[in-house]
């Protein structure tokens, strides 16, 4: 009799050691942090202006595209998206939040406006690197361009917010 009631007490324990393991919770969620990457600014490189202007659109993959009288130039001037490095556990889902568009101010006069475009992630999406690595985000733009009158040639710049919202 002893050796079944020993029995009983070995099942009882193990059936506590399973059940013990099933009510383990989840890791409590931990605030994204968001870098800017400093030498990867939203960087449009150089361009010349026709007689009625248009817009240069830069895409998240670091192409870019001209309309109306916008001719690109490849004189040694980068042209990029801007990158974001977002520090957060993975599965974590994050929504972009594209600030106003904005006007930029040139250095030798003029304004130009620029609208914050797409972002490579898409929004909302879902973090998908394990700290220490982050998820990169690249974010292009839309610069309109006027006459050359209205947008004199020059360094046009300014500055614009996106808001990474963790849902």
């Amino acid at each position: 009799m002893k050796f079944i009631k020993h029995s009983y007490h070995l099942l009882y324990l193990a059936l506590l050691l399973i059940t013990s393991a099933v009510y383990a919770q989840e890791q409590p969620p931990r605030p994204i942090t968001v870098y800017v990457n400093p030498a990867q600014g939203l960087i449009f490189g150089a361009f010349f202006q026709g007689v009625t202007g248009g817009t240069v659109i830069l895409y998240p993959d670091g192409s870019r595209s001209v309309t109306g009288s916008i001719v690109q130039a490849n004189l040694g001037y980068p042209f990029s998206p801007a990158i974001f490095e977002v520090d957060a556990n993975p599965g974590t889902l994050i929504s972009i939040l594209n600030g106003p568009d904005v006007t930029l101010t040139g250095s030798n006069g003029g304004t130009l406006s620029l609208h914050i475009g797409t972002s490579s992630t898409g929004s909302p999406f879902i973090a998908t690197a394990t700290p220490p690595a982050r998820t990169i985000v690249r974010i292009g733009g839309t610069l309109t361009v006027g006459p050359p009158p209205a947008n004199p040639a020059g360094n046009y710049s300014g500055v614009f917010s996106v808001t990474f919202i963790q849902e």
